[in-house]
């Protein structure tokens, strides 16, 4: 929630009392410019939900004779009088999440035919991400594995409406049901936004800046959903130890694995899929302090640090034998690679 620096308490009036108190010239002093101190009140986040600033006037003051706030980048707005001596300013157009504007905030005003702001300086403030708006569109896409139905009917795809989460996958393990919900940054949300990323040709970072919120909203209005199924991973570390595939929100592959040794386990919780590789020399220090070197391994999709899923030649498979990495034989590893891109979600479960 967004704390404003000062609490306002409006009393109502009559618009002909707000005309008479008002700094706005009459003819009779036309040429006597009227001055007013004013304290200046700006959210700590910006959103499409709160006004961009409030004014507090040490006398009445006319919303519709005060110069529009000027941002940067710029932006349309508008002044709202909310009290004889306090305005607010709304944005006219949506907000876009991640872009930081600088906000005129001034300490006084002067009017004669029209009024201008004196004492002015900037505050720099950020758009806050608006996270159900963002499971929306990203719902909307296919990338989540839920389904978005609006409430009303919308003015353009992209518009954020009220409506109704769903999820599409009933056959996904609850381990993941449960870490998703509407309007919270969650592993499933990062996951689904890291996809689209890659898809749209962006870092995939996972964070919504203001370069992957204008590929969203451009994606939702031209109808440009994900071109992939919902893929996601399950391995279960109760032995014997194996890997689950889900293609489509359905199982398609199972095969046993290994993972981590008690020295170095592999860390349990769900994890996004965030660098692969066909085949890779992986090299690094043993618990007994000798060195390895492995070249070739095939089909490598990192989820967690160090933690891979990937190829790899054992004897046997289904028990801790891995310094951290989901092993598996190379064909297993061959059916689940190309079903990992960058943001597939990957459970590990004790």
């Amino acid at each position: 929630m967004t704390r404003w620096a000062r609490v306002l308490t409006v009393a109502a009036t009559g618009a002909a009392t707000l005309a008479a108190l008002s700094l706005a010239p009459t003819a009779a002093s036309a040429a006597a410019p009227r001055t007013a101190s004013a304290q200046a009140s700006v959210p700590s986040a910006l959103s499409n939900h709160l006004p961009l600033e409030r004014l507090v006037f040490s006398r009445p003051v006319l919303a519709a004779e005060l110069p529009a706030l000027a941002l940067s980048p710029a932006l349309p707005t508008a002044w709202r009088q909310i009290a004889p001596n306090a305005v607010q300013a709304v944005a006219t157009e949506v907000l876009a999440p991640g872009v930081t504007y600088r906000v005129p905030t001034p300490s006084g005003v002067t009017c004669t035919t029209r009024c201008t702001f004196t004492g002015v300086r900037d505050t720099s403030v950020a758009v806050g991400t608006d996270l159900v708006w963002e499971d929306q569109l990203l719902a909307q896409l296919g990338y989540l594995p839920v389904t978005f139905t609006p409430a009303a009917p919308q003015a353009t795809p992209s518009a954020a409406v009220a409506g109704v989460f769903t999820w599409a996958y009933p056959a996904l393990p609850a381990a993941l049901r449960a870490q998703w919900a509407v309007g919270s940054d969650n592993v499933v949300l990062e996951g689904a936004l890291m996809a689209f990323q890659l898809q749209s040709g962006l870092p995939t970072t996972g964070q919504a800046d203001p370069a992957t919120w204008a590929d969203l909203v451009q994606a939702a209005n031209a109808g440009t959903v994900d071109p992939h199924p919902y893929d996601y991973v399950y391995v279960s570390m109760a032995l014997p130890e194996t890997l689950t595939l889900y293609v489509g929100g359905r199982a398609t592959f199972h095969t046993l694995v290994n993972t981590g040794i008690p020295v170095s386990p592999t860390a349990p919780g769900t994890y996004p899929v965030y660098l692969r590789y066909l085949s890779q020399t992986m090299s690094g220090t043993n618990p007994d302090g000798s060195h390895y070197s492995d070249p070739g391994i095939p089909d490598v999709s990192y989820f967690h640090g160090g933690d891979a899923l990937h190829g790899f030649i054992r004897a046997s498979y289904g028990f801790p034998q891995s310094l951290g990495c989901v092993e598996m034989p190379f064909a297993a590893a061959k059916t689940v690679y190309p079903h990992t891109p960058i943001g597939t979600l990957v459970t590990v479960a004790s």
